[in-house]
């Protein structure tokens, strides 16, 4: 996240605050969240308004501690506000954050003027001085408005800043190394007569940006017809007891992830293998103006009617965009599911992050010749199923009837860094036989 867009303000101008109180609502990529303040004192003036986006760190409103620093708070929200187009991003994330973040980094509330001997340094610097034992009520702070930041403290200390001039060299490298050939023209495409240009939403742009890093991993898939006939009908029995088919799929995926830790594994840096020791298998959901992957946390660890009780919360909250940051960013394995849109068959991109992705397609009725020399109608997901046996006539030429089974076709696509193909595989030879034999979905 670099930018958060205000949704509301719960506070008003003038309005007294208490510390850990709610004063804004900030929509982050994938969720909406309430910011809180770290301070008590008064919301002198809000600097960005409802609807508009600021960078993260930004201050959006500033706090002043008396009525008396009101007047001085708002002129300089105004000075702010007129001198926001020339003023460049990084000294924007140099005010002072006030407000708690809530589980991500979201733009803060900035502190007005300080008052004479109240001691205001940043969490960080408290930390410092702890530390290296140093006396923050005598340091005198750099940053705005007064404020003790980590260098103060560091200084006081006698710890010398950083050399920056070793990275100075190779940073000069990496940006000359491009310019040696022209810079590629943005594609121009012509424009349609009666078309119109809508900017992407929040998590829309959140989307996109993981789709393209998704690009840069190399992937492959495979495919993995599988009878559902047994879990059909556990399904029907469980069905009243508020289970739902997502459950019954995100139990059995967790279940052969533990037998098979490698495909619940992370590829972070080109370079090793990292084993997740939880398995959380995110499920992919559509909601009004983008996309989200709500996380079941230790699928494997929960039995059936926890799970399917805690998905529906999930979904709940990820319609109403109440979602926590753990609770759709925390999936080490995701499960797709277009069969109820009538899709028997999808190749699902690979999220950041995760090591495979399962796309499950709905029916489609197949002719298959069994081991045995007879044919059969077999049907690729959740159809109807009844039996019919089976003849030859007297020369062995086989005369065949049909009778349809219930099957699944799965398609999974992994990162071929750290999963290969006997790896993948082997896991869905155990998948399908959790979900062909689902008696264990239930102990």
């Amino acid at each position: 996240m670099t930018e958060g867009k205000i949704v509301s303000w719960v506070k008003s101008e003038g309005d007294v605050l208490s510390k850990g109180e709610a004063v804004v609502v900030v929509e982050s990529d994938k969720a909406d969240m309430d910011v809180e303040t770290f301070y008590d004192g008064i919301l002198a003036a809000i600097v960005v308004n409802e609807g508009e986006s600021a960078p993260v760190g930004a201050p959006i409103g500033l706090l002043a501690e008396t009525e008396d620093e009101i007047a001085e708070a708002k002129a300089k929200a105004a000075a702010q506000s007129s001198s926001a187009p020339a003023t460049s991003a990084p000294k924007i994330e140099e005010a002072a954050p006030v407000a708690a973040k809530v589980e991500a980094p979201v733009p803060a509330v900035a502190a007005g003027p300080a008052t004479p001997g109240k001691v205001v340094a940043t969490p960080h610097a408290k930390k410092l001085a702890k530390q290296h034992k140093v006396d923050i009520n005598k340091l005198a702070g750099t940053g705005p408005f007064g404020r003790i930041t980590p260098e103060d403290v560091e200084k006081a200390a006698g710890i010398a800043p950083a050399p920056k001039a070793n990275v100075a060299a190779p940073v000069a490298q990496a940006v000359a190394a491009p310019a040696a050939s022209p810079p590629k023209a943005a594609a121009s495409f012509p424009d349609i007569p009666g078309s119109h240009v809508v900017p992407f939403t929040t998590m829309q742009a959140a989307v996109s940006k993981n789709m393209l890093e998704s690009l840069s991993v190399p992937t492959f898939r495979v495919g993995y017809p599988i009878a559902t006939d047994a879990l059909d009908a556990l399904y029907e029995k469980v069905k009243p007891k508020g289970v739902t088919m997502t459950a019954l799929l995100a139990k059995a995926a967790a279940m052969a992830l533990v037998q098979h830790p490698v495909v619940n594994s992370t590829c972070k840096d080109g370079k090793s293998f990292t084993y997740n020791s939880s398995i959380n298998i995110a499920v992919a959901v559509a909601i009004n103006g983008g996309l989200i992957t709500p996380v079941l946390q230790d699928a494997d660890k929960l039995d059936l009617y926890l799970l399917s009780q805690k998905w529906k919360e999930l979904v709940e909250k990820a319609r109403a965009k109440q979602l926590q940051p753990q609770e759709y960013n925390s999936g080490t394995f995701t499960l797709s599911n277009l069969g109820m849109f009538g899709v028997d068959r999808f190749d699902a991109i690979l999220p950041p992050g995760q090591g495979a992705i399962m796309a499950v397609g709905a029916s489609k009725p197949t002719v298959i010749a069994g081991k045995d020399g007879f044919f059969s109608v077999k049907n690729k997901m959740l159809v109807w199923s009844c039996m019919d046996m089976c003849k030859t006539d007297a020369s062995s030429a086989p005369i065949f009837s049909a009778y349809p089974d219930n099957r699944y076709l799965v398609n999974v696509t992994a990162d071929h860094r750290i999963i290969y193909g006997a790896d993948l595989a082997a896991f869905l030879q155990t998948f399908s036989k959790i979900i062909e034999n689902p008696e264990s979905l239930t102990m």
